[in-house]
């Protein structure tokens, strides 16, 4: 994933500068594409994709860590209150700018389940924070067959 840091000199509405976008590529060669839906705090990209033909824009696209998990390098502090701690198990998402978003895992008391949970509504960080996520590395477990499909 990336942020735009100027528009696309062909395709400005679609990819202006400040833009979430994901780079991938098909058969055909590379693309980009904003991201369609979120869930879960992670975006889902779908067609129709643009091919990413000019190498001089997508040399000014800044790189962003993968959404997923991490710990707190520090303790932060919220001006409304509240306070997570070092080492926090946080789940990293961003918003269609491109900005990253900090969702802190919590613990239910009351559910059967033991398992964490994130809330949708997260604390947007500045990319200093960004840059000092550290990876946790959570183990997916796929649904089981008899799960309903997602989208």
């Amino acid at each position: 994933m990336y942020r735009t840091t100027i528009p696309h000199p062909l395709e400005p509405e679609t990819f202006p500068a400040g833009r979430l976008v994901y780079v991938g590529r098909k058969e055909d060669g590379p693309f980009v594409v904003v991201p369609h839906f979120n869930e879960n705090n992670r975006w889902f990209w779908r067609d129709p994709v643009t091919p990413l033909t000019d190498e001089s824009w997508a040399g000014t696209l800044k790189k962003l860590p993968a959404e997923g998990f991490y710990t707190l390098p520090r303790a932060l502090e919220f001006e409304s209150g509240g306070r997570w701690l070092e080492n926090a198990i946080v789940q990293l998402g961003y918003d269609r700018t491109g900005h990253g978003i900090l969702f802190v895992a919590e613990r239910r008391e009351t559910m059967e389940d033991n398992a964490l949970f994130f809330s949708d509504r997260g604390h947007r960080i500045e990319d200093d924070l960004l840059e000092e996520l550290r990876w946790a590395p959570i183990l997916p477990v796929p649904d089981s067959p008899e799960a309903p499909t997602r989208h």
